[in-house]
C-alpha cells in the first residue's frame, strides 16, 4: 500500500462518473435526447443492445450514492452534467427541471462534506446539436459556452472548480473517426475539425467560467507511446501516434499551438478549421489537467498504407477483464513525460480517472491490486517532481459502459442492475481504508 508520507499534504481522493453512465432517466422532466440515446437504438451498435435508458438509475438513487461516497471518506466527486438535460436541443430555453437536479446533487454533496467537481461535456451532446453537424461544425463551440455560462450562473456559488471537457481524443476518434460511439461516424481523418472545434469550445467555455469566477480544467485520456522496437520506422510511428493521442490535444492548451501534423497530411490550420485569435483562447492559463490514465500504447510501422502508424499489443503482462494491459508504471512514465516536454507550462495535475474492470465479484483483490500499484507509480512520479494533487478512481460505482453496455464493471460499487441494489465490494473497504491512513 503507498505510504502516507509518498503524497503531499492536502492529496485530494476522489470518485468519478459520467451522467450518461449512470443517470438514466432519459426521458424524464424536459430532458432532450443525446447522440447516446440515438446512437444506442440503433440495432449492432451497443453489445447485447443495452442502452442508458436507466443505468443506475442516479437521477432518482443519487442520496444513497452520496451518501457512499460519505462512507467512502472522499474529498471530492467528479460527476458530469448532462448538456441535454439542461438545454434539451443545446440552445434556447433552459430547462429548469434539469438544473434542479443538479442544484440538488451539489447541496447534497456538500452537506456530505464532499467538493463538486463538474465536467460539462462527457460525450452526451445534444442530438439536435448533431443534426446541425455537431462537432464538425464551429458554432457547437459557442453553443458549448453558453450552455457552459448557464450551469455557472446556477451552481458557480457553490462550485469552485470546473472540468470543461472529457477525453475529447477518445470523442474525436471512437464517435467521428471510427463509428465505435456516439454519433458514429467513420471520417477517419476527416475527424481532425472535431479536435480543433471541442478544443475552441473549452477555450470560450473557460472563458465564461472564470468571468463568475470559476477554476479551470481540462481532462486529457493519455497515454505514454513506446515504439516496438528501436528501428527508425518503429520511432517515426511512435512519435506520429503520440502526436495524435497527446500533443494534439495538449499542445495548443499548454503552448498555444499545435504539433506538426505532417506525418498525416494534415496543415497545421487543420485544413481550415483554425481561425485568427483560436489559439489564444484555447491557449488561456489553466488551473490545473485532468489525466486520464488506463495503459500505454505499444507502436510499431505501419504495414499497409493508411495511418502512419500501427498498434502492437504489449506482451507479458496481466489484463483486465476489457482485455487492457496493466502497467502501473506507465502511470510515472506518462507523467514524468509530461513534466519533461512542458516544464513550466505544465499546471499542477489530477488524476481526474484511473480505474479497471474486472469480472462480477465481491472478492475483489485484482482491482485493489491494481489501485494499489497505480497509486505507488503515482507516488513515484511526484517524488520525481511532478505537481500532482489528487486522485480520482473510475469509477464510483458499475455502469453502462459505452459499447460494452452493461458487461464490463469498473465499479468499487457492484450494481445489480436488476434491483439496484448497490453493494460495496472489497476494494470500496480499502480504498475508505487508504484515504483514512492520509489524513
Amino acid at each position: 500500500m503507498t505510504d502516507r508520507h509518498d503524497l503531499p499534504p492536502g492529496f485530494r481522493w476522489g470518485v468519478a462518473t459520467a451522467a450518461y453512465q449512470i443517470e438514466g432517466a432519459v426521458r424524464e422532466d424536459g430532458r432532450g435526447p443525446s447522440v447516446w440515446d440515438t446512437f444506442t437504438a440503433r440495432e449492432g451498435t451497443v453489445r447485447d443492445g443495452h442502452t442508458g435508458d436507466t443505468a443506475c438509475d442516479h437521477y432518482h438513487r443519487w442520496p444513497e450514492d452520496v451518501g457512499l461516497m460519505r462512507e467512502l471518506g472522499v474529498d471530492s466527486y467528479r460527476f458530469s452534467i448532462a448538456w441535454p438535460r439542461v438545454r434539451p436541443t443545446g440552445r434556447g430555453p433552459v430547462n429548469a427541471a434539469g438544473l434542479a437536479f443538479y442544484d440538488r446533487l451539489v447541496d447534497g454533496l456538500l452537506d456530505a462534506g464532499i467538493e463538486p467537481l463538474p465536467t460539462l461535456f462527457h460525450w452526451d451532446l445534444p442530438q439536435a446539436l448533431e443534426d446541425e453537424g455537431g462537432w464538425l461544425a464551429r458554432d457547437t463551440a459557442y453553443r458549448f459556452a453558453e450552455y457552459a455560462a448557464v450551469v455557472a450562473d446556477r451552481l458557480g456559488d457553490r462550485v469552485r472548480s470546473w472540468i470543461t471537457l472529457n477525453e475529447p481524443f477518445v470523442h474525436m476518434v471512437y464517435g467521428y473517426a471510427l463509428g465505435n460511439h456516439a454519433p458514429g461516424r467513420t471520417l477517419l481523418l476527416d475527424a481532425l475539425p472535431v479536435a480543433h472545434h471541442q478544443l475552441l469550445g473549452h477555450g470560450l467555455a473557460a472563458a465564461e467560467l472564470r468571468a463568475r469566477g470559476g477554476s479551470v480544467l481540462i481532462t486529457n485520456n493519455l497515454t505514454p507511446v513506446r515504439p516496438a522496437s528501436a528501428s527508425a520506422g518503429d520511432l517515426a510511428a511512435a512519435d506520429a501516434y503520440d502526436t495524435l493521442h497527446n500533443r494534439l490535444f495538449n499542445d495548443p492548451v499548454l503552448l498555444g499551438r499545435y504539433p506538426d501534423l505532417s506525418a498525416f497530411g494534415v496543415p497545421a490550420d487543420l485544413g481550415g478549421a483554425v481561425r485568427d485569435g483560436d489559439l489564444a483562447l484555447i491557449a488561456a492559463p489553466l488551473d490545473g489537467l485532468g489525466v486520464n490514465y488506463y495503459n500505454p500504447t505499444l507502436i510499431t510501422a505501419p504495414t499497409d498504407p493508411g495511418l502512419p502508424f500501427a498498434d502492437a499489443p504489449i506482451e507479458g503482462v496481466p489484463r483486465t477483464a476489457f482485455g487492457w494491459p496493466v502497467v502501473p508504471d506507465g502511470l510515472r512514465e506518462l507523467l514524468a513525460g509530461l513534466h519533461e516536454r512542458y516544464g513550466a507550462a505544465l499546471p499542477p495535475v489530477t488524476i481526474t480517472e484511473n480505474g479497471c474492470s474486472y469480472p462480477e465479484n465481491l472478492d475483489d483483490q485484482d482491482r485493489i491490486a491494481y489501485l494499489s500499484s497505480h497509486l505507488d507509480a503515482l507516488a513515484a512520479a511526484v517524488a520525481q517532481g511532478v505537481d500532482v494533487r489528487g486522485y480520482f478512481t473510475w469509477s464510483l460505482l458499475d455502469n453502462f459502459e459505452w459499447a460494452e453496455g452493461y458487461h464490463q464493471r469498473f465499479g468499487l460499487v457492484h450494481v445489480d442492475f436488476e434491483t439496484q441494489k448497490r453493494t460495496p465490494r472489497a476494494s470500496f473497504t480499502w480504498y475508505r481504508d487508504l484515504i483514512a491512513a492520509h489524513r
